[in-house]
């Protein structure tokens, strides 16, 4: 449309002329808009000029009347669209044109979080990978990729050294090493296009399903050390060998005669356990721990 424009006037022209020389001025300079949302721009001259148009690849417009003249697009859907306000004058420079700074975006379709190769539960004390995928956002450039624990922000990922404008697929992730305080813990990413200013507030954002962490770890007794008790007779007696671990421990009891009781209960309570040493064992698939109880009788008169 401009060169068949310039040709119908019959002008000579060298070259373009865009940046402060150039006797246009956009309003607004930057628009960032919604894939499939309506946008508009206009172009205003500040001296004569012969003709004022749009170069667009849809709804391109042209005025030889007015000083000013408007872009506008009821919805916008074409990626590469790149507005360009073009002006020929009457005096040098004869010709110049801006360029309209547009952001055309596009929420994720989903976001979505998993361990890599690998499935709940995790193992205490091993390296795992969480990855975090993003379907289909643009422009990429602006996108941020927050990684939670809970509801602690731990990591975040930007994409600002890639530059399609087209949707595309992207994904980060986030290197753990489990300890007990982990198991339960519950891990989401979210993706968030920070569009600058001119953008939407709150920034468009889409957030993951949370991925529940279970932790499996080897027993531990709440209070490991040994215990020496002094009854009397016909006293009852609590012997408390409580251990956390994940898978739940298994417990086995024996006496210092070896004789063993297998009864898988974290507490004794007899009346009747004699003097002695009892040993209670805890274990799961990741290791065992035992603990000793030493009864003694009380001397009479004491």
């Amino acid at each position: 449309m401009k060169n068949n424009l310039l040709c119908f006037l019959g002008l000579s022209i060298i070259g373009i002329v865009s940046g402060d020389s150039c006797s246009l001025e956009i309003s607004p300079s930057r628009v960032v808009v919604k894939f499939g949302d309506a946008v508009s721009a206009s172009c205003v001259a500040s001296r004569p000029v012969r003709v004022l148009g749009w170069e667009s690849v849809i709804a391109a417009s042209h005025t030889q009347r007015d000083l000013s003249v408007q872009w506008r697009v009821d919805s916008l859907t074409d990626w590469i669209e790149e507005p360009i306000c073009y002006g020929v004058f009457f005096t040098a420079p004869r010709q110049c044109e801006e360029k309209l700074n547009l952001v055309l975006y596009k929420k994720p379709d989903s976001v979505s979080i998993s361990l890599v190769n690998h499935s709940s539960p995790v193992v205490v004390g091993r390296e795992y990978q969480l990855q975090c995928e993003v379907q289909n956002v643009a422009p990429v450039q602006y996108l941020v990729l927050r990684w939670y624990r809970g509801q602690t922000e731990v990591y975040n990922h930007s994409f600002s050294e890639l530059s399609p404008a087209t949707p595309v697929q992207v994904s980060s992730t986030l290197l753990i090493v489990p300890n007990r305080a982990d198991d339960g813990a519950q891990y989401r990413c979210e993706a968030e296009l920070e569009l600058g200013a001119e953008g939407p507030r709150p920034p468009p954002t889409v957030q993951s399903e949370v991925l529940n962490i279970a932790v499996q770890y080897p027993p531990d007794f709440r209070s490991p050390e040994e215990e020496i008790m002094d009854i009397s007779e016909d006293s009852e007696m609590v012997l408390d060998c409580t251990a956390e671990g994940n898978p739940p421990p298994v417990y086995i009891w024996t006496t210092s005669n070896l004789q063993e009781k297998a009864d898988n209960q974290p507490v004794l309570t007899a009346a009747s356990l004699g003097p002695g040493v009892y040993t209670c064992t805890a274990s799961n698939i990741l290791g065992k721990k035992s603990k000793q109880f030493v009864i003694k009788h009380k001397s009479k008169g004491v």
